[in-house]
């Protein structure tokens, strides 16, 4: 079976679905080295109380347990929404090589829609990246929690 960055968003999106589960922004990230799914991740802010508990965030702290190594060069990092500014910081310190993303989030994003934090030639590393892969989906997951947030009238974000 070839996997396709589909595939592998289809694994972000099942993250994701877990965060929309706990009453969390559903934002789901899997990190990808030779084939495999080496970290895995989903915001839990609301349910850990902390700010750094983002999808990606999990999802490099797991891959980079799982490779015994910081650095992430050869890897690509499937996530339904557009990194924050704190998450593409990251990104770019542990040297992902390729992003691939779901959804732009034009309120917060920095990989093109605020900013591109992931391809600065001042800093030592840029990113590649490829967005839009299952697009609708990862959209329609957002629209769907924050419109049901908006009927309980609570705010996560």
């Amino acid at each position: 079976m070839i996997k396709t960055d589909e595939y592998y968003m289809k694994e972000a999106y099942k993250q994701g679905k877990k965060a929309y589960k706990l009453g969390e922004v559903p934002i789901g990230c899997v990190i990808v080295h030779q084939g495999e799914v080496i970290g895995r991740g989903y915001n839990r802010r609301m349910k850990d109380q902390n700010t750094l508990s983002h999808a990606e965030l999990i999802a490099i702290k797991r891959a980079s347990k799982k490779l015994n190594d910081w650095r992430l060069d050869d890897c690509t990092m499937y996530v339904t929404l557009e990194p924050c500014q704190m998450c593409a910081g990251a990104i770019v310190q542990g040297r992902i090589k390729r992003v691939v993303i779901g959804c732009m989030n034009p309120k917060a994003g920095c990989a093109g829609s605020i900013l591109n934090l992931l391809d600065m030639k001042e800093f030592n590393h840029q990113v590649e990246i490829t967005s839009g892969i299952m697009e609708e989906e990862c959209g329609k997951l957002m629209k769907d929690f924050f419109k049901e947030l908006r009927k309980k009238g609570s705010n996560p974000s």
